[in-house]
């Protein structure tokens, strides 16, 4: 006979463990079952040379409401990076950044190198005013390319290419600007309301943190799903039964459990991990990109400047990011002639600690994009994840979330709005 369950959930990623907290707070039982040794689905990271290595460059914004609803930020013991950028043009790098955390940017940040000061300001004014926006207002609003939304709000080619797009390049894993106006003012919102940082012990702290919520038990890895329906779920060990059943995996790999499936196109992206023995941009963990876009690095960071416990002792741990999934020693060869440009120094001493070249990193984003997929699939099956949603942390923890809430209506449960 096959093994019983209110509800069967297919991944341990944010999405899933995120439904399985919410259906655990409403007395359901519920299983996780992932197919990896860990959980964490894309949010997974390594300890390697007692450096932290995250899969896949990746920051936590606390300003995620749904996150912040959910999480324990003081137990995570979050680290900020500094909320600005470095550009780097010709041999000059350039400081820009919200003058009120770094006010000794300012001067630096009037540099015509990156664009008018009015350029400037209209971006500065065009951010601020999405971070006043309800979400649900910019979800509603008229939809285009980002390209286009920021040519419209006034802002100066000097400045969208030489800030602007390398900057979004490394949020949206797309170089051309081709992301929905709706997704963009969502990013911008976000980032004025709080300030990207990782987890003191790395990204994986996030999902570990959300699985530790869970009664004991709820979790199984090392378990792959072979076949689902809404009531049953076979898996290459034991059949589990179920009234509903949520798939919550990667989106290629929902794709192949529901035949027919549609899902958005991924964006791909390597990430790097070198030790270098220099703090670099003044032990700032900042961000640094290229306003001339002479290399294939989209964005670089000494993560540990900001993070401390990503390196041991004495070593800088630098985080750098590449479109495509080429991790070849030609890559590394090309990444570390760019970076040396990037950083204004010599990076022949620098030691490949790790690199991860991740295929579908983010779903892609188009306009007219539609914020809140459906996640009811009928017959008792279910989905989530941030392709239900936005590519972000935030948007797979809310689409666990309303695909839990559907499930309970499925089974007849109101939900309790806001559950702690």
């Amino acid at each position: 006979m096959a093994e019983s369950h209110d509800v069967v959930i297919i991944g341990a990623g944010l999405a899933g463990l995120a439904a399985a907290r919410q259906l655990s707070i409403h007395g359901i039982d519920v299983v996780v079952i992932d197919s990896a040794d860990a959980v964490g689905g894309r949010v997974r990271s390594d300890v390697v040379d007692d450096f932290i290595l995250d899969r896949g460059f990746q920051l936590y914004n606390p300003s995620y409401p749904e996150a912040a609803r959910v999480l324990d930020h003081q137990a995570l013991h979050l680290q900020a990076l500094v909320p600005g950028v470095v550009v780097s043009k010709g041999t000059h790098r350039i400081h820009l950044g919200d003058p009120r955390r770094k006010p000794g940017w300012a001067l630096q940040g009037a540099s015509r190198r990156t664009g008018s000061a009015l350029s400037k300001m209209r971006f500065a004014s065009y951010a601020w005013k999405q971070s006043r926006r309800p979400v649900a207002e910019i979800e509603r609003a008229a939809d285009r390319d980002a390209y286009s939304a920021l040519r419209a709000a006034g802002i100066d080619s000097t400045f969208i290419e030489s800030v602007l797009r390398p900057f979004l390049t490394g949020v949206f894993l797309e170089a051309g600007l081709s992301t929905s106006q709706r997704f963009l003012d969502l990013v911008l919102r976000s980032f004025i309301r709080g300030v990207p940082s990782v987890p003191a012990a790395g990204m994986q702290a996030i999902p570990v943190q959300l699985a530790g919520s869970l009664p004991t038990g709820s979790v199984r890895l090392d378990v792959r799903a072979e076949n689902v329906t809404g009531a049953r779920v076979r898996t290459d060990g034991d059949d589990l039964d179920a009234s509903a059943v949520i798939v919550a995996t990667d989106p290629v790999s929902a794709a192949t459990l529901i035949p027919g499936l549609t899902i958005p196109a991924g964006n791909s992206v390597t990430t790097w991990y070198h030790s270098a023995r220099s703090k670099l941009t003044g032990g700032d963990g900042v961000l640094v990109v290229d306003g001339e876009r002479r290399g294939p690095v989209i964005n670089s960071v000494a993560i540990s400047n900001a993070a401390p416990d990503y390196a041991p002792t004495g070593r800088t741990l630098v985080s750098t990011s590449t479109l495509g999934t080429d991790s070849s020693a030609e890559a590394e060869r090309r990444v570390l002639e760019h970076l040396a440009v990037l950083h204004g120094t010599s990076t022949r001493d620098w030691e490949l600690v790790g690199v991860y070249a991740i295929p579908y990193a983010l779903p892609s984003m188009l306009p007219p994009l539609q914020v809140r997929q459906p996640v009811d699939l009928g017959d008792g099956l279910f989905i989530a994840g941030d392709h239900r949603d936005t590519a972000s942390i935030q948007g797979a923890m809310v689409s666990g979330r309303r695909s839990a809430d559907a499930v309970l209506a499925h089974l007849g449960v109101t939900s309790i709005t806001g559950a702690a």
